[in-house]
């Protein structure tokens, strides 16, 4: 990262979904110098990058590939850094379960390197870490009745679920990522680096490809749109929250504004009540919106599933003023037009991630 003048960010995972968003926003203060590390391993990461290149700004934009599992580098790459902001991870739960070890080393050790450099640096730069809302299992303690067309909360009170729901992890991605969580947090007590967790429901919006694993409101809008079916593993009845991810990015640059108030803290973050959706719901909203009849198909039910998750984004709010401007319609309608800008780009990813997995399938 450059040593000269002017706030020095390093963002991790800059050029996935969340990150390219984050730099866009960051690109937009003349006083900012952007630094991307990212192995650019996710679908669409490139394209990811060479949209960053083309913003204005763009000349306080260095880039850095390399894996976060790399120690070295990435104490190289935050030694000059005022602000980290860590998105790289392993996100989806079928991979951990197929492959635990990686899941775990990218997720915990390499959070933890990131950690390690904040630390080594001597700066005390202010960390945001992206956790899940998987660090809270199953949610056995919210008890749910079901709908035609959606799980409620039994308890009619429930307004969502607090920070202090008790932890715990379910399947290898809720383990890493929540021995992740409690590093961040408590690099805050022992060290006093200034870190803040965020816990999160369905993020949405602009630059996210969506697969079947990870980014699922994107993955159904654009599959309808493509007239590709649709495999729903439960009833559909299972309900998020769903948050836009300009949103998200408010919230981020709302708690580095308050770093002194909110350094240690951790919070839930997602749509809240007012934009949480089934899965049946979200098909039918779909629909409405784009006169595409989505294709579907049943199938069981994915170990550790929670039938309900609505995130409780009071602690924020108290300590931030943040609040969420995206309604739902409004997500699903930026994802849609994303979708029309960049439908060569994106079908030309889902063809070659259809021809990996038939590969896999004939040599199986």
């Amino acid at each position: 990262m450059s040593t000269t003048n002017g706030r020095k960010i390093l963002v991790i995972g800059g050029a996935g979904f969340i990150g390219s968003n984050l730099v866009e926003r960051l690109l937009q203060r003349a006083d900012t110098q952007v630094c991307v590390y990212d192995n650019l391993s996710r679908q669409g990461a490139h394209d990811n990058l060479r949209w960053l290149y083309s913003l204005p700004g763009n000349k306080q934009l260095e880039f850095i590939e390399n894996d976060v599992r790399d120690a070295r580098a990435v104490w190289e790459a935050a030694q000059h850094a005022d602000e980290i902001y860590h998105f790289a991870a392993q996100v989806a739960v079928t991979t951990s379960v197929a492959a635990p070890r990686e899941d775990f080393e990218v997720n915990a050790i390499g959070t933890f390197n990131v950690l390690e450099a904040a630390r080594q640096s001597g700066r005390r730069p202010f960390v945001l870490f992206t956790s899940t809302n998987k660090v809270y299992g199953s949610l056995e303690g919210v008890p749910v009745a079901a709908s035609a067309l959606r799980y409620h909360a039994a308890d009619p009170a429930f307004a969502g679920v607090q920070e202090t729901e008790l932890l715990d992890f379910h399947s290898p991605y809720g383990c890493s990522k929540g021995a992740a969580d409690q590093y961040v947090r408590d690099y805050a007590r022992i060290y006093q680096i200034p870190t803040v967790v965020f816990r999160m429901s369905c993020i949405a919006g602009p630059r996210q490809f969506g697969t079947e694993d990870q980014g699922w409101v994107a993955h159904f809008l654009y599959s309808a749109l493509e007239g590709r079916a649709i495999t729903i593993y439960g009833d559909g009845r299972q309900v998020r929250d769903v948050l836009h991810v300009y949103d998200l990015v408010d919230a981020m640059l709302s708690v580095h504004a308050c770093r002194e108030r909110v350094a240690g803290g951790v919070y839930n973050l997602g749509g809240g009540p007012g934009r949480s959706t089934s899965i049946l719901e979200l098909l039918q909203l779909i629909e409405k919106q784009t006169g595409m009849t989505p294709q579907v198909r049943y199938s069981n039910v994915r170990p550790g599933d929670q039938p309900l998750y609505i995130s409780d984004t009071g602690k924020l709010s108290l300590h931030t003023g943040w609040s969420a401007r995206y309604s739902l319609e409004r997500t699903v309608e930026s994802l849609h037009n994303f979708w029309l800008d960049n439908r060569p780009m994106l079908e030309s990813h889902r063809f070659s991630t259809e021809q990996v997995s038939l590969l896999h399938e004939e040599v199986a």
